[in-house]
């Protein structure tokens, strides 16, 4: 094992998509807690929130300014991720909605409820090929008036949901979840990786990533743990071109190969919430943590969005 100030390298495979001399860089820092990272290729910009600020920010790759762009609207923004179209779809703690920013700027509500009750507060989202949209629904929005608004749950549980938005149709996809959290689907799409943060509110509550299999119909099977985090909780998380998950945990990000196992991390001073890749390259990783913005240059590539 290679450890430095800044990497801890578990295989060379993951040596190879690191550069030990590489810095990890704080680009903006003022926030509570940061989340929701999604780059823009078309604007060549990084949009991410800060949570308990009711506010989204905008780091401008070019500039290297950061600037408020939608804030004090009762949102509470957490995750976020582009669709086909290159619109951004967010899930939102204070309207406890799933939303979609249009090309015009305007806002469409995609779903706010199931079977006529209100979502918990969805907390991270992910969009499929064929245009479906995957978002999990823990209830630390409604927990308290810390990100979002405090209130009684109107569902039975934690789950995680399908949403068809040609049709509003959602469908309920888990319910064994503790706390669902970060979700990415595997390169070809069979599989959907979900984290358990429950270990952040029970004593004995999950903290780990699961791996479901994806049916033709959209259902899903299996669910068998991926991965077990060494430090803290899984939040959120993306994949590479080789499909490996690098994830959000309390010391930094770590990387892990699609067999499940912890190839290295990458150490960052404030407790990572989420990351996401960006740059023309797709190879400049950007991590949201605890008050402040971070990037680091890798030598590999994020699987595109789009």
């Amino acid at each position: 094992m290679i450890k430095t100030d800044n990497y801890e390298i578990r295989d060379d495979r993951f040596e190879r998509s690191v550069k030990l001399d590489e810095p990890i860089e704080q680009i903006w820092t003022g926030g509570k807690w940061t989340e929701g990272p999604v780059y823009s290729p078309a604007f060549r910009c990084l949009i991410f929130s800060d949570i308990p600020n009711d506010r989204r920010l905008r780091w401008d790759e070019l500039s290297g300014t950061v600037c408020d762009i939608r804030s004090g609207l009762a949102c509470y923004t957490n995750g976020s991720t582009l669709d086909r179209q290159g619109r951004i779809v967010a899930c939102e703690h204070g309207t406890r909605s799933v939303t979609r920013i249009e090309h015009d700027g305007s806002v469409t509500v995609l779903a706010s409820h199931f079977e006529g009750k209100r979502f918990n507060s969805p907390n991270d989202v992910v969009v499929r090929s064929d245009d479906t949209i995957w978002f999990s629904d823990p209830a630390y929005g409604i927990e308290s008036d810390y990100e979002g608004f405090q209130a009684e749950p109107e569902l039975d549980g934690e789950h995680v949901y399908r949403l068809v938005p040609s049709t509003g149709d959602v469908t309920q996809v888990t319910s064994d979840f503790a706390c669902p959290n970060g979700l990415a689907f595997s390169l070809d799409e069979k599989t959907l990786y979900i984290a358990d943060s429950g270990g952040t509110r029970y004593p004995n509550g999950g903290r780990h990533i699961r791996k479901f299999y994806v049916g033709n119909d959209g259902t899903l099977s299996g669910g068998t743990v991926f991965a077990e985090c060494e430090e803290g909780v899984f939040d959120g998380f993306r994949l590479d071109t080789q499909g490996r998950i690098w994830t959000s945990a309390r010391d930094g990000v770590h990387c892990y190969h699609p067999d499940g196992s912890l190839l290295g991390k990458i150490f960052v001073p404030e407790e990572v919430s989420n990351v996401c890749f960006g740059g023309l390259k797709r190879n400049r990783l950007f991590i949201t943590a605890s008050k402040s913005l971070y990037s680091v240059l890798l030598a590999t590539t994020g699987a595109s969005l789009l």
